[in-house]
């Protein structure tokens, strides 16, 4: 079950249109991708997407489920958005919890022993599979994957404490003074008929969250469930905001290992890519240290950076540090530094936008939201956010 329904307010301007999975994400793909390749090649073959805020975009994307081979005639993918029960009024998902609870039918069509919940806002690779054998193997009513983090950055997740078998006797939201750097991932897996009870006894309590982090989990925790963490090593990133989704992508060129692995043939990234042509560089391209991908024409300099399909840089512009997303054009002589160009955006002729930072102090990328145009000679400098034309001159 694929929780795909945020609204990604800390994306602000990028998702406007859309919903968060649906933001693209390192040249070619979308943030869904991530999950729902993770889910097919870990064996998972039938998958429930749980949409809620503008969900268009996302459904359309998903389709049938064929670039991920789901879309099968027993399972596959299903798209779940909230729905008027009989004797009830419509409501949104109130909540993690409450949007499973809204779809316990939809589970129980498969009558399964066990129920893998995932979000669809974070790029990593996981190999569930190995997650639920670890499940089986202790006896787990709930399996928790976990990251180790640094203790300054704990206190800005949930924190789980274990003992040394890694059973967990403590959770902490969010704590000031954390007594461990085990963060949740958000990804759990459930031994189906124990979750199932603990949905419907929470859905009865007029004063919860309905969510899996303030509720479900420390419900069970006080009953004396057996909770066990997983400990996950690899590359994982919530690209909540515009800092990590901006700084994701650019781990994705720092080589290394320092980003997720694209070109692993053997955990393969699968996406719904349109058919554009290969990208062409005209006679004053400068391209350095960057991902440019089909349909994109350059006759100006990119460093650093990552540009989606159909991206035009005109000659003499400027691009580094920075993502274009489909369909954005850059004109002659303009200058995108630390900047984040969503869909269909045209920069004007020596127009600026963003700022290389020369301190801590004046850091933030820029972001010009879908199908906006900022005017020739327009100043767009760093941590604004332009939801509006720019005819020229400043903007804030």
């Amino acid at each position: 079950m694929l929780l795909a329904g945020g609204q990604g307010s800390r994306l602000h301007a990028l998702t406007s249109h859309v919903a968060k999975p649906a933001v693209p994400f390192g040249g070619k793909y979308r943030i869904i991708d991530f999950p729902l390749s993770n889910c097919v090649n870990s064996g998972i073959d039938a998958v429930g997407v749980l949409t809620q805020y503008r969900p268009l975009e996302l459904n359309s994307y998903i389709g049938n489920g064929q670039p991920w081979d789901l879309d099968l005639s027993d399972g596959g993918v299903h798209i779940l958005p909230p729905y008027m029960r009989e004797g009830e009024k419509g409501t949104w998902y109130k909540g993690t919890a409450n949007a499973i609870y809204q779809n316990m039918g939809f589970i129980e069509l498969y009558d399964p022993d066990y129920v893998l919940i995932l979000s669809g806002d974070h790029i990593y690779k996981m190999d569930y599979a190995k997650m639920l054998r670890r499940h089986k193997e202790t006896g787990a009513d709930c399996t928790i994957s976990v990251l180790e983090v640094t203790m300054e950055e704990a206190t800005r997740f949930g924190i789980m404490n274990v003992d040394e078998d890694d059973v967990i006797y403590e959770f902490e939201e969010k704590p000031k003074h954390p007594k461990s750097n085990l963060a949740s991932m958000g990804i759990y897996i459930f031994t189906w008929s124990k979750l199932r009870a603990y949905l419907m006894a929470d859905e009865a309590d007029e004063k919860s969250s309905n969510d899996f982090g303030k509720n479900i989990i420390p419900a069970m925790l006080a009953k004396g469930e057996k909770l066990v963490a997983y400990r996950f090593s690899g590359y994982w990133k919530d690209v909540g905001t515009i800092d990590s989704l901006w700084d994701a992508n650019m781990d994705m060129l720092s080589g290394g290992g320092g980003g997720v692995d694209l070109y692993d043939q053997e955990w393969p990234i699968y996406a719904r890519t349109p058919t554009r042509p290969p990208h062409v560089t005209g006679p004053n391209a400068k391209v350095d240290h960057s991902l440019v991908t089909g349909g994109c024409e350059v006759d100006g300099t990119v460093e650093n950076s990552v540009l989606f399909h159909s991206v035009t840089v005109e000659e003499g512009a400027v691009v580094r540090y920075s993502i274009l997303m489909p369909g954005t054009v850059v004109k002659a002589g303009a200058v995108v530094e630390y900047a984040i160009v969503a869909e269909n955006a045209v920069i004007g002729a020596q127009a600026h936008v963003g700022t290389a930072p020369t301190g801590e102090e004046d850091w933030g990328i820029a972001v010009v939201a879908q199908n906006i145009k900022v005017g020739d000679d327009a100043v767009v400098p760093a941590k604004a956010m332009i939801t509006r034309n720019v005819k020229g001159g400043a903007a804030k």
